[in-house]
């Protein structure tokens, strides 16, 4: 029913360097300082899945799975599409080895008429976007 948190990021390295070169005051000073900014680790959010309750066990056992120590078997890889009304795709995000990190059931009321929905919070190696064409 619905996901958010599809993001990407990356650091950046600063580095300082000393170099030869001439610089200052009628340029007879040594050692211009230079400042290089480089990309550095990629990074990603967790993914927050929601749907409606179900009878489905799965993505609970999935976390229970690696809260119970398994978790280096329960990486999975998925994917968001996104069509239009004519069911063609128009967007694909694909993600790789995810795996739950929590779990939750919307809170519950009797009196209510309103869907129970159920989340899970996965975390992801890697995102990116990909042609749909």
């Amino acid at each position: 029913m619905e996901c958010k948190g599809f993001k990407s990021s990356q650091d950046t390295i600063e580095i300082c360097e000393v170099t030869p070169q001439m610089w200052g005051n009628k340029g007879k000073s040594r050692g211009r300082v230079i400042r290089t900014k480089l990309p550095g680790n990629v990074s990603y959010t967790n993914l927050t899945l929601r749907r409606g309750l179900t009878i489905s066990m799965t993505l609970w056992n999935w976390l229970d799975s690696v809260q119970n120590g398994n978790w280096a078997n329960q990486k999975r890889d998925g994917s968001l599409t996104i069509y239009n009304q004519g069911a063609e795709p128009q967007f694909r995000l694909e993600f790789k080895r995810a795996w739950p990190v929590s779990y939750m059931i919307s809170d519950l009321n009797v009196g209510g008429n309103e869907l129970e929905i159920e989340e899970v919070e996965v975390t992801v190696e890697e995102l990116k976007r990909v042609s749909v064409v």
